[in-house]
């Protein structure tokens, strides 16, 4: 299992906290420090759709130039997110051959079984 997030990111200290106490020993990848390659990104946005992927609710976003924001594709979302980490909707999950992507109450039962 990898989770990749923010270290200083509360979701995901919530989340790798919830894992650890379940017996689960998640991989952790800060993908500001450790950066995010193109392949994960596509990756992900295949598996779970790059409008779930691309966090436009925060402040990088925001930071954002309006001809950044406009006319976003796919393409475009994950060149984005791969410029900058921090757009990317965290924590992302790989585990057993699945992604997921945030720590709703659904992933919570999905993987702290």
């Amino acid at each position: 299992m990898k989770l990749f997030g923010l270290k200083n990111c509360d979701t995901c200290r919530k989340a790798l906290n919830a894992l650890k106490d379940a017996g689960k020993q998640p991989d952790f990848h800060d993908v500001r420090v450790d950066g995010v390659t193109r392949a994960y990104l596509t990756k992900w946005a295949k598996a779970a759709g790059w409008q779930a992927l691309l966090n436009t609710r925060s402040t990088t976003w925001r930071g954002l130039s309006e001809e950044d924001k406009s006319n976003v594709d796919e393409a475009k979302a994950i060149a984005l997110m791969e410029e900058n980490p921090a757009l990317i909707k965290r924590p992302v999950i790989e585990a057993g051959g699945k992604v997921t992507i945030g720590w709703t109450k659904d992933v919570q039962d999905a993987l702290l079984k």
